[in-house]
């Protein structure tokens, strides 16, 4: 079966990632995935959930939003709140990144990532977990590069505050045939659509996978598992070129 935009089935979508598109924040990641587009942002904030004071342990949290024109037809701005969608979204990508933080080695602050949607054509939330991740990354790094020499001999000879690299990636099944990265058209066709977090380490942070008015075997999940570990591999090598492979 070919694919609407003509490539393998294994294959990624062409990916574009620019470093510091917002120059206010901590850091910053423009990131491109075939046509979907998401400017992903790292802020610091000198406190933490009142359920945390006192226990010696930091937080990282995301916030996930459609523009208005990020789709076909506007989207309206969530004034009254975030809706289920987007709060499932944005609770996938907090648990992606607390899955390889050790909220300790942070301290009693809070990192915030916004994961801004500017063009939507598929795998917004993974995209955003890749891009996430990033500028989490970045920031750590820049707050560690800041300190005083005593302070930073201190936090090398402390545990990392991240353990491991982290990314995402879609998978499903479109037409009968497993496909990884899928852009709009094949998702929303797809007899089965999963979202894959992945580490470096070849561990899971989360699988999400659903039959579409379909069911699927064990070896059509093997495939498609297999199909996510190959691409998330290729977009952590992708992050490594950016942010090296000490992780602060």
């Amino acid at each position: 079966m070919s694919r609407a935009d003509g490539r393998k089935h294994d294959q990624l979508r062409p990916i574009r990632i620019t470093e510091d598109f917002v120059s206010t924040a901590e850091a910053s990641y423009l990131v491109e995935v075939g046509k979907t587009r998401i400017l992903c942002c790292a802020s610091l904030e000198e406190e933490i959930p009142r359920w945390l004071k006192g226990k010696g342990k930091g937080w990282v949290t995301a916030e996930y939003s459609l523009l208005p024109r990020s789709t076909g037809s506007r989207v309206k701005r969530e004034r009254a709140g975030a809706s289920g969608r987007t709060q499932e979204i944005q609770r996938l990508i907090g648990r992606a990144l607390r899955g390889v933080c050790n909220l300790e080695a942070l301290g009693e602050r809070s990192y915030v990532v916004d994961c801004d949607v500017i063009e939507a054509d598929g795998g917004t939330r993974t995209a955003s977990i890749v891009g996430g991740f990033m500028a989490l990354t970045k920031a750590l790094q820049r707050m560690k590069a800041a300190q005083s020499p005593a302070a930073a001999a201190a936090a090398s000879a402390a545990s990392p505050i991240l353990r491991h690299f982290v990314s995402a990636v879609s998978v499903g099944i479109v037409g009968g045939v497993p496909m990884l990265d899928l852009c709009y058209v094949e998702d929303s066709e797809a007899e089965v659509d999963m979202n894959i977090v992945r580490t470096d380490s070849g561990h899971f942070v989360e699988v999400q996978g659903t039959g579409e008015e379909a069911v699927y075997s064990r070896a059509q999940l093997n495939d498609m598992l297999d199909l996510a570990e190959k691409g998330c591999g290729e977009l952590i090598a992708l992050q490594k070129t950016f942010l090296g492979t000490v992780l602060p």
